[in-house]
């Protein structure tokens, strides 16, 4: 099992709605390897309701899980690398829409403000992707972002390459393995399933 005791691990939610169950399993264990989770949700995450569940339905339990207290806006993401509150950062899961965004610069909401922040320290960041245009208008941004210092990728591959081929998803189930790798400068291999 993975140990990732003594990690103060910034757990960031966004976008897929319907990975948010996914993502929930994973910040549990993550907890379970050891990491003390400092979860962070973007504005959509903790204000939309979907036809996959209402807000509460994962604030509540990503709330449970972590250590300190949520993080739903950009005032409260500033202070992560300000105050060195972690020591690895996830986006989980990390859409088309925030890959543009951290390739770009663009610090607009709570999540790309937290990795702002956070990268301030040089740190690892640790994106879990998921969405239906990795193979086509965001293969650009996941380009960019795998050539960047401290952006580390938890393995990843097509989800259905006959009805989406486009479309990449991670293996959430190699997400506390690839934390550890990413804290030791390591990219867990093989990147690409």
């Amino acid at each position: 099992m993975t140990d990732l005791h003594g990690c103060r691990l910034g757990f960031a939610v966004c976008g897929s709605f319907c990975n948010s169950a996914r993502a929930l399993q994973a910040a549990e264990a993550c907890v379970k390897a050891g990491a003390a989770l400092l979860p962070i949700v973007s504005e959509h995450i903790a204000g939309m309701k979907t036809r996959f569940g209402s807000p509460e339905s994962i604030l509540e339990p990503l709330t449970a899980l972590g250590s300190a207290p949520l993080i739903d806006s950009i005032q409260q993401a500033e202070p992560i690398g300000p105050k060195n509150l972690t020591d690895a950062l996830l986006v989980c899961p990390c859409t088309g829409n925030m890959l543009g965004k951290l390739a770009n610069g663009i610090t607009d909401g709570t999540v790309p403000m937290a990795v702002k922040s956070h990268l301030r320290g040089g740190k690892p960041v640790i994106l879990c992707i998921s969405t239906n245009d990795g193979l086509s208008a965001s293969a650009r941004n996941l380009g960019d972002l795998l050539n960047r210092r401290h952006y580390y990728f938890v393995p990843f591959g097509q989800d259905d390459p006959l009805k989406k081929p486009a479309s990449l998803v991670a293996d959430y189930s190699k997400i506390p393995e690839t934390v550890a790798a990413a804290l030791r400068g390591d990219q867990l291999q093989p990147l690409l399933l």
